[in-house]
């Protein structure tokens, strides 16, 4: 057992609840809109320090003006996350901090039921897909997003002003080009590792001999002054349109099948096999290194898929602690 206990008080629709984890496997059972979903979101904060679908502001309960959620781990370590309406607190090992401390957060496997149709999504919902898979293999890879992301607001901000020059973007070309081409590169290695593994896995599901390979698809480069120059190159365009039109924040991954676009020409099971084998991958890589083994927790899948894919979900994470959600008891 990894995870005891779950408090929510004032947490979306649960004035005050209590879960109590198994050893394997946890079944919360509920009807559609109970909050059962809301239990496997406060686990998620308490353990990666956010929530995986709204603001606080979201999240506190409808007429009251604070939520407060806690986790015992088994070995009786107590994290506690509280937000009055404006700002929120972790408390853990007695010390009170705005985020949750890097020593504290554990990886997570959050499947919910839109992660199955990763294949035809925008590629903004398969980069952040992506980028919480490698966060969470690499502390390096999510502070390099996150500055990232703030460089690039604030060059987006000043390009949206008359008076932007090619000068008062140049700190911020700099940030870009050097968070860029290290995301670009990590991309690309992680990207790679996936890869080794995915045909093999998908054929351990789908029991057939198809291939199946994951493509990085990025106009942006590892290197740094390569990556500084197109920006400065694309300054009158980027003037322009008030945005800045390269780099990767505009990255995208494409599916191929048997060396076909798998949106043409997978079936809807088969890409679920696919997206089985991603999960799979990722409970084996952040396994390998960190030496933990995540927390599963599924949001409702189970009745997204067939029988052959359920046993073959429950098979391949019967040693992680599991928390499941469903309207119904899955046997």
């Amino acid at each position: 057992m990894i995870i005891n206990t779950v408090k929510l008080i004032n947490f979306r629709n649960h004035s005050s609840y209590l879960l109590d984890c198994q050893d394997n496997v946890t079944l919360i059972l509920g009807s559609n809109g109970w909050g059962k979903t809301s239990i496997l979101e406060a686990i998620y904060i308490l353990t990666r320090g956010k929530s995986f679908r709204a603001t606080d502001k979201d999240i506190i309960k409808r007429g009251t003006d604070f939520y407060r959620i806690e986790l015992e781990y088994d070995n009786g370590e107590l994290i506690i996350a509280t937000f009055d309406g404006k700002n929120k607190t972790f408390t853990a090992l007695d010390k009170k901090t705005r985020r949750l401390p890097t020593k504290q957060k554990y990886p997570v496997i959050l499947f919910l039921p839109s992660d199955l149709n990763l294949v035809d999504h925008s590629p903004g919902r398969r980069r952040d897909y992506f980028d919480h898979i490698y966060s969470q293999l690499d502390a390096s890879y999510s502070t390099s997003l996150s500055r990232y992301n703030k460089a690039l607001k604030q060059r987006n901000e000043l390009l949206k002003t008359e008076l932007v020059t090619l000068d008062s973007l140049f700190s911020w070309n700099l940030l870009l080009a050097q968070y860029g081409a290290e995301l670009h590169t990590k991309r690309k290695s992680y990207t790679a590792e996936i890869n080794q593994r995915l045909t093999s896995t998908y054929r351990s599901i789908a029991q057939n001999q198809d291939e199946v390979e994951l493509i990085y698809l990025s106009d942006a480069s590892s290197s740094e002054s390569s990556y500084l120059r197109t920006l400065e190159q694309n300054f009158p365009r980027d003037s322009i349109l008030g945005h800045t039109s390269f780099g990767v924040h505009r990255d995208d991954y494409q599916f191929l099948f048997n060396h076909q676009s798998a949106d043409n020409s997978a079936s809807r099971g088969e890409t679920r096999s696919v997206i089985l084998a991603l999960k799979f991958i990722e409970a084996d890589l952040i396994y390998e290194k960190l030496g933990l083994k995540p927390i599963i927790l599924l949001d409702d899948v189970f009745s997204e898929l067939d029988e052959t894919r359920r046993r073959c979900l429950i098979e391949n994470f019967k040693n992680h602690q599991v928390i499941i959600t469903s309207v119904e008891s899955i046997g």
